[in-house]
C-alpha cells in the first residue's frame, strides 16, 4: 500500500506539471513582451510580430478563462478541464483525467479527479484510496506545495514553482514575440472559430532563462544541466489567435530520451468568474508527511 500511495501521491506533480502545459510560460504579466527577450524582433516578419503584439496586448487584459487541455509525454495522456484565474497569482479549479501504463498500475487510469491551484500549494482528491492509506489518516485529499517540489526537484522544482505564481496565458504569445523568428502559417478554424495560426521554435534553456523570475544563475546552469540530461533541446510553440485578438488554442512539443512531449490547450469564455473553495484541513494530508511517513 505504502507504494502504491507513493505512486498515487507522484501524480500530483504530473498535475503540476500539466497545469504549467496549460498555462505555460509564467512570469510578470506585463505588456511589454517577455522578461529576457532572446533573438532580435526584427528578424521576423513585421506583420506576424505586429499580430502577436497585438494579441498580447489582449490576452493579457484578461484575468480568467476556461481551459481545457491534453498532455502526452513518454506514453501517458492527461486530461485537464475547468476554469483559472491569473489576476492575482494563479488560482484554479480542473478535473485531471489521466490514462497509461503508470496510471493502469496506479488504478486510477480512466478516472476523474478533482484538483485546485492556488498561487502556493496544489490540491488533489484522490478518494478512498488515500485514506485508506495508513500515511493519511483516513484523509482524501493530498496537497503539495510549491516551496516543497522546489526543494525536493531541484532546479527543475525551483522552475515549476516559479511558473505556476507567476502566470499568465499571454506568456506564450510574448515567447514567440522575443525569439523574433515567429511566422504566419495561415487561417485556420478551431472548434468554429475563424483564427490565424502561427508557429515558432524556441532553445528551451534560453526559455528558462527568459521565463524566470526567480532562478538564481547556479538554479539556471543547473535546469540546464538536467535539460541536457533529459536531452531537451528545443520547443516548438504554435499559437492560434481570433478576430478579437485573444488566444483560442496553444500547443508545445518538444523531444526528450524520454520520448515526446505534446501538450494542447484550448482557451474560451475569457473573463468567467473562478471559484476555489479549499478542502478542510482535517481531510488534507500533506505530501512532505505523507512520504517521511
Amino acid at each position: 500500500m505504502a507504494a502504491r500511495l507513493g505512486t498515487r501521491a507522484a501524480a500530483a506533480v504530473g498535475g503540476l506539471a500539466l497545469l504549467a502545459g496549460l498555462t505555460a510560460c509564467g512570469s510578470d504579466s506585463g505588456d511589454e513582451g517577455a522578461k529576457k527577450p532572446i533573438g532580435k524582433v526584427d528578424e521576423a516578419p513585421k506583420n506576424a510580430i505586429a499580430a502577436l503584439q497585438l494579441a498580447s496586448q489582449s490576452t493579457t487584459k484578461q484575468h480568467s478563462a476556461k481551459v481545457d487541455g491534453t498532455t502526452v509525454m513518454a506514453g501517458a495522456t492527461s486530461t485537464m478541464k475547468g476554469s483559472m484565474d491569473w489576476s492575482n497569482g494563479m488560482r484554479a479549479s480542473m478535473t485531471l483525467t489521466q490514462s497509461g501504463a503508470a496510471a493502469e498500475q496506479q488504478g486510477v487510469s480512466g478516472q476523474p479527479r478533482e484538483a485546485l491551484y492556488t498561487p502556493d500549494a496544489m490540491y488533489m482528491n484522490l478518494g478512498d484510496q488515500l485514506a485508506k492509506a495508513p500515511q493519511a489518516a483516513g484523509k482524501h485529499w493530498l496537497k503539495y506545495d510549491y516551496a516543497t517540489l522546489a526543494e525536493q526537484a531541484g532546479p527543475a522544482g525551483k522552475f515549476l514553482k516559479d511558473q505556476m505564481q507567476n502566470t499568465d496565458p499571454a506568456r506564450a504569445v510574448q515567447v514567440l514575440i522575443a525569439t523574433g523568428k515567429v511566422r504566419e502559417v495561415g487561417k485556420e478554424d478551431v472548434r468554429g472559430t475563424k483564427t490565424t495560426h502561427y508557429t515558432g521554435v524556441v532553445n528551451v534553456s534560453e526559455l528558462a532563462e527568459m521565463q524566470s523570475e526567480e532562478l538564481s544563475k547556479e538554479d539556471l546552469a543547473g535546469l540546464q544541466e538536467q535539460l541536457e540530461q533529459a536531452g531537451t533541446e528545443t520547443e516548438t510553440i504554435d499559437l492560434w489567435i481570433d478576430g478579437d485578438n485573444l488566444l483560442v488554442k496553444k500547443r508545445e512539443q518538444a523531444q526528450s530520451s524520454n520520448g515526446t512531449f505534446d501538450a494542447t490547450v484550448f482557451y474560451t469564455d475569457y473573463g468567467t468568474p473562478v471559484t476555489v473553495e479549499l478542502p478542510d484541513a482535517s481531510d488534507t494530508a500533506d505530501f512532505a508527511d505523507v512520504m517521511q511517513q
